[in-house]
């Protein structure tokens, strides 16, 4: 890339930038500045250590290394800090630093900027850089589009094998994934896919087109969401998958890599969703938003729990007239409740890892039922014995028992059943999942347990 002569923020400058834009140029004589990429390992050692600095700090460091390792620690950021730094970088150093970028860190990077300050910064990189970066931000960033790298070898079907090496080899060094050559025809449709291992062993003066003619050709359409291409990827062991438009014109690749992020994120997302906290909420994420995404879920749970709360009211007499029921109540609900996490916890994985399949889904809802009846019996022998030790009273233990394996065999299905139903309801299954568990659970075992105490002990 041609880098643009150096710019010096003027007033004017800082006055045009945007007003919710926190802009801190400074005097980079700090002990900071003089830290070299060298004295890290990788550049994620780098990118942690600068995250570790304070704001102005960091802009100092990434405008004194190279733009190589600027742009290779800047990759290895979280998006927060990227955003911080892209921000209150000087344009120019910002736009060396991108031109140093694979383009679709590129756009992830630039994604997460308002699109003023992002148009500001791309009229400073090269031109072709620059559209090929708005080229990828133009594409939905949860789609194939939005998460494919295009620095790939392309090869045209008429080329040899050896030509092919040679072509390979004079492209080589500006490529970041090197892992197969696509093998396009005039139209730049993809025809084929060879490994470079594959391509080494072809037979000299072979033409490409021969090596992929009966090649059953596995891609996957620009469009389709960021989870079904990390199932197809993992189903097949590839190390890149190639993404093509409606026509089959090559579009580029999405790596192993970035599935590997995707995974990791749609983990950390079930796991905060599960829960009702923001599914993209870190220790970083301002308290005040935190509020505003966690307090509907806690209002839903309070509801919720009011449920619990006049179930309990129903029985308030058998509750006064033996109070040992007050305490064997939060034994039944935490058992049911621990025995449903788990049926979630298995599902939610379930849906994660694999496509959706409604027969499939249902019938591991069905051997969700036989663990927690089976546990439910078991455990329920071992509480009849414990109460009645303990209490005296058969009956109650008896009761108690009872009580325990049903709400156990309800919270394994519902456990397994609520995040199909938020699927087939078009809704995130992990969203808040916990919380109506609990309501489920809590809620029907102190009614089948203070039931089946005033029917049979009263």
């Amino acid at each position: 890339m041609n880098n643009t002569s150096k710019h010096t923020p003027s007033d004017s400058d800082l006055q045009s930038e945007a007003p919710d834009e926190k802009v801190v140029y400074v005097d980079c004589r700090d002990e900071v500045a003089h830290i070299s990429a060298d004295e890290f390992a990788h550049p994620a050692d780098a990118a942690e250590h600068i995250q570790n600095l304070t704001l102005e700090k960091q802009v100092c460091m990434m405008q004194h290394l190279t733009a190589e390792d600027a742009a290779e620690a800047l990759a290895e950021m979280e998006e927060r800090a990227q955003t911080d730094i892209l921000q209150n970088l000087d344009p120019d150093v910002a736009a060396r630093i991108l031109g140093e970028m694979s383009p679709d860190d590129a756009a992830d990077v630039l994604s997460d900027l308002d699109a003023a300050h992002r148009d500001r910064l791309l009229e400073f990189v090269e031109a072709e850089d620059a559209e090929e970066i708005r080229t990828l931000l133009s594409f939905d960033e949860d789609t194939a589009g939005g998460i494919m790298n295009t620095e790939i070898i392309i090869l045209n079907h008429r080329l040899t094998a050896d030509q092919a090496i040679l072509h390979i080899r004079r492209e080589m060094e500006d490529k970041e994934i090197p892992y197969y050559a696509y093998i396009v025809d005039g139209k730049q449709r993809l025809v084929g896919v060879l490994s470079l291992r594959d391509l080494l062993l072809c037979r000299p003066g072979s033409i490409l087109l021969n090596e992929v003619s009966d090649q059953s050709l596995i891609s996957v359409l620009f469009d389709v969401d960021r989870e079904e291409v990390a199932h197809t990827l993992a189903r097949y062991d590839f190390m890149a998958l190639p993404v093509v438009d409606y026509e089959g014109h090559l579009l580029g690749v999405v790596t192993y890599d970035d599935i590997i992020d995707i995974i990791h994120d749609e983990a950390s997302e079930d796991m905060l969703g599960m829960v009702g906290a923001g599914q993209d909420e870190s220790v970083d994420t301002p308290w005040l938003e935190s509020v505003k995404v966690r307090l509907p879920w806690l209002l839903v749970n309070m509801l919720n729990s009011t449920v619990s709360a006049c179930v309990v009211f129903m029985f308030e007499g058998s509750i006064a007239s033996m109070a040992i029921l007050a305490v064997l109540m939060p034994i039944v609900a935490n058992q049911a409740g621990n025995t449903g996490q788990q049926a979630l916890a298995v599902m939610i994985r379930q849906l994660a890892v694999e496509r959706f399949d409604r027969k499939k889904s249902w019938v591991a809802v069905l051997r969700e039922a036989k663990i927690g009846l089976l546990s439910g019996l078991i455990v329920g022998v071992l509480v009849l014995v414990a109460v009645t030790l303990f209490t005296h009273n058969f009956k109650l233990g008896q009761v108690m028992s009872v009580a325990l394996a049903m709400d156990m065999l309800l919270g394994a299905l519902a456990g397994a059943s609520i995040p199909l139903i938020l699927k087939e309801l078009g809704r995130d299954p992990a969203q808040a999942s916990s919380i109506f568990l609990t309501t489920l659970t809590d809620g029907a075992g102190f009614f089948i347990f203070l039931g089946l105490a005033t029917f049979f002990l009263f």
